[in-house]
């Protein structure tokens, strides 16, 4: 399969199997990130909350996928991940099915990111857990950000979008 030519021909499967269609985020800033519930940067998702209820009025989204390739560290169904995402976090942001970002499985919508925006030292490759890219509102992958960045350091770039 090809990698599609817009970040809005995305679909990838929600926690239940159901397809989430990325049409829904037209005019919307987005930041995706690879999750993961037993990470050293699992605390993340406190931050990436906070970001959600502070900005999400204003046009962002955050889009969850977890993902067991780095350490194991997301063995759950995606039940339970989605119980331990609210009872531990509070989040409310989408948390989707579980994918693989990397490798002949990726997920497409990994695929896609990774073919837009290179990591350091023009890695393409997702090194760790809570990766994030983020997307303008037109769809555009317009910067990455590695796991040790915290969603607050975040916060600058999204307000500039927004």
């Amino acid at each position: 399969m090809s990698v599609p030519t817009s970040f809005y021909d995305l679909a990838p499967l929600d926690s239940k199997g159901n397809p989430f269609d990325f049409h829904q985020l037209e005019g919307k800033v987005v930041v995706i990130v690879n999750v993961a519930s037993k990470c050293g940067f699992t605390p993340q998702y406190k931050g990436l909350e906070e970001l959600y209820q502070k900005y999400h009025d204003k046009g962002l989204e955050i889009i969850g996928f977890p993902c067991n390739q780095f350490g194991r560290q997301e063995p759950g169904s995606d039940e339970e991940i989605a119980s331990f995402c609210t009872l531990n976090y509070g989040v409310t942001f989408p948390v989707l099915k579980k994918v693989d970002v990397n490798g002949d499985n990726a997920d497409a919508v990994y695929k896609f990111l990774k073919s837009k925006k290179a990591g350091l030292l023009g890695f393409r490759g997702i090194k760790w857990n809570f990766e994030k890219f983020v997307i303008d509102r037109k769809g555009e992958v317009v910067e990455r950000f590695s796991s040790v960045t915290t969603p607050e350091g975040l916060s600058s770039e999204i307000e500039k979008l927004l």
